[in-house]
């Protein structure tokens, strides 16, 4: 829940800044495409980032925008097969908002990959919750 109107928290989650801010931890950095501001319908951004030692590369293209409700990054290049989130922002009361998180994903390699998605699912589902506390913690201020 963040204390916040949903376009307040759909906007925040579309600024670079902001998603720097709550990866500082993986040494991330938008490096290609927008690297700072808030992205858009169409846009592209790179990111670099350090996970498990290894620094990684993707490309994430805003695939879906409906303000304030809900939008959609995609990867289109970087380690996975796939990769889709899907953001939603839904009214909770007075200046608050409750954010839905439904990411879908696959790693590649096969079989090899699949054991794999048994790691990442965890790992990526503590980065999401880790960039959720940031912002919400940006609406207690």
């Amino acid at each position: 829940m963040l204390a916040m109107s949903p376009a307040e928290a759909f906007d925040r989650s579309l600024d670079i800044d902001e998603h720097l801010a709550s990866m500082s931890h993986t040494s991330e950095r938008a490096v290609g495409g927008v690297t700072a501001g808030t992205i858009g319908l169409g846009e592209e951004v790179t990111w670099r980032a350090r996970h498990f030692g290894l620094v990684w590369r993707m490309t994430s293209r805003i695939t879906e925008l409906e303000r304030p409700s809900r939008f959609v990054d995609e990867q289109v290049r970087g380690p996975f097969h796939a990769f889709r989130h899907v953001h939603c922002f839904e009214p909770a009361g007075d200046r608050a908002t409750l954010m839905i998180d439904e990411v879908a994903f696959s790693a590649p390699f096969g079989p090899v990959g699949r054991l794999a998605e048994l790691v990442l699912a965890p790992y990526l589902q503590g980065l999401i919750e880790r960039r959720n506390r940031h912002l919400a913690a940006l609406g207690e201020v």
